[in-house]
C-alpha cells in the first residue's frame, strides 16, 4: 500500500503541475486554487488486484556448498487456483476491512486520505520541507500463494511487453497464503528537509489489532512423485495456523510507532534504509496450530503476554523497542 499510495501521490502532483503550466505552487497559490492553503486528496479506492508480483534476485546465490549457481530467482506471489477463491487468480487482493460495521473504515470512507503543505523550515532543521499527512482506512489484504522461481529473461527491444515474469516448470511452493487484517493507520511524511527527525512518523493506533489468518508454511523437501496427497504421492509438508492475532499488552489496540529513515552513503556503506520501532510491549494469541497438513488435528494454541524487545544504541544501554536495516547486497 505505501507504494501505492505514493504513486498516487507522484501522479497528483504531476496533474496539479501541467494545470497549472508547470508553474511553482505555493502554499498562496493552492489557496487560490482550492480555497484553503496546503491541498487534500482522497484516494477512492475500494479494492486493488494484483494478478502477480516478483522480486527479481538477478545474481542469485553464489554459495555452492548452499545449492548456489549464481542464476536469476524471484519470490513470486500469485493465485492459488482454488476454485471460488478470493485469490483463485489473483495474488493480492487488497479491500477495505468492514468488520464491526465499518468501524475500522475513515469517517470519509476513502482508503487513504492526505494532507499535503509545505513549509520553509528553519536553517537549524534543514529548511524547506513537503509535509505530508496519510490516513489510510483499515484494511483487508488477502494473499494467494506465495513461492520461488526461476527468473524469466529480461524483456528486449523485440519484446511485446515489459514482462518478465518465471520460469513455471522450475517452481516450489513456500507458502500456501495468509489473509491479513488490519485498522485504521495514520503517518506523517516529510521530503525534503524533516524536521520531525524521519522521513516517514507512524503514530498511531491500529483499532482492533493486528490479525493474520489462514498462513501456511511449505516444506517441499518432503514432497514424493506428483505431491497430491494420494498413496507413494505425498504432499509438501505444512504448518498452517489459523490465526495470529497482535495488541498491545493487556489491550485489544495495537499502537503503531515508528520512524522511517533512508540512510545515505558514508565511506564504504553505500546506504540502507531504517526502521526504529518504540510501540512497547505486545501480546500474541496465536489460534490453531497444525503439523504435517490443514487437515491434521490442531496441536492447541500458543498464548504470550507482555513481549517486549530492546535494542543497544551503545554498549550495556538497553531501550525497549527494536531496529531494523534494510539493504542490497
Amino acid at each position: 500500500m505505501k507504494k501505492l499510495t505514493k504513486l498516487v501521490l507522484v501522479s497528483s502532483m504531476a496533474i496539479s503541475a501541467n494545470a497549472m503550466a508547470m508553474q511553482a505552487m505555493d502554499d498562496a497559490s493552492l489557496s487560490a486554487t482550492t480555497g484553503q492553503d496546503g491541498l487534500n486528496i482522497g484516494i477512492g479506492i475500494s479494492k486493488v488486484e494484483i494478478e502477480k508480483l516478483f522480486i527479481h534476485d538477478n545474481d542469485g546465490l553464489a554459495t555452492t556448498a548452499l545449492g548456489g549457481t549464481s542464476t536469476a530467482g524471484a519470490i513470486v506471489i500469485k493465485g492459488n487456483g482454488k476454485t471460488g477463491d478470493a485469490n483463485e487468480t489473483n495474488g493480492i487482493v487488497i479491500g477495505a476491512n468492514y468488520d464491526n460495521a465499518g468501524a475500522y473504515l475513515l469517517a470519509s470512507r476513502n482508503l487513504a486520505d492526505l494532507t499535503i503543505d509545505t513549509d520553509a523550515g528553519t536553517t537549524g532543521t534543514g529548511g524547506a520541507f513537503l509535509n505530508i499527512g496519510a490516513q489510510v482506512s483499515g484494511l483487508d489484504i488477502k494473499i494467494g500463494e506465495i513461492g520461488v522461481t526461476g527468473s524469466g529473461a529480461l524483456p528486449t527491444a523485440a519484446s511485446t511487453s515489459i514482462r518478465r515474469g518465471g520460469d513455471d516448470t522450475n517452481y516450489n511452493a513456500i507458502l500456501s497464503g495468509l489473509s491479513l487484517k488490519t485498522g485504521p493507520m495514520s503517518a506523517n511524511i516529510q521530503l525534503g528537509a524533516a524536521p520531525q527527525g524521519a522521513m516517514v512518523k507512524l503514530n498511531a493506533q491500529m483499532i482492533g489489532g493486528l490479525e493474520i489468518t489462514n498462513l501456511g508454511i511449505l516444506d517441499n523437501s518432503t514432497k514424493e512423485g506428483t505431491g497430491d496427497g494420494t498413496t507413494g504421492n505425498r504432499a509438501a509438508g505444512q504448518i498452517f495456523v489459523d490465526s495470529i492475532k497482535v495488541a498491545d499488552a493487556n489491550a485489544k489496540d495495537l499502537t503503531l510507532n515508528q520512524s522511517i529513515s533512508v540512510i545515505g552513503t558514508e565511506g564504504a556503506n553505500k546506504g540502507y534504509l531504517r526502521i526504529i520501532s518504540s510501540s512497547g510491549a505486545v501480546d500474541n494469541y496465536v489460534k490453531g496450530v497444525h503439523l504435517g497438513s490443514q487437515a491434521a488435528a490442531s496441536i492447541g494454541d500458543v498464548e504470550v503476554q507482555g513481549l517486549q524487545t530492546y535494542y543497544s544504541p551503545s554498549m550495556g544501554v538497553y531501550t525497549p523497542g527494536a531496529v531494523i536495516t534494510i539493504s542490497g547486497h
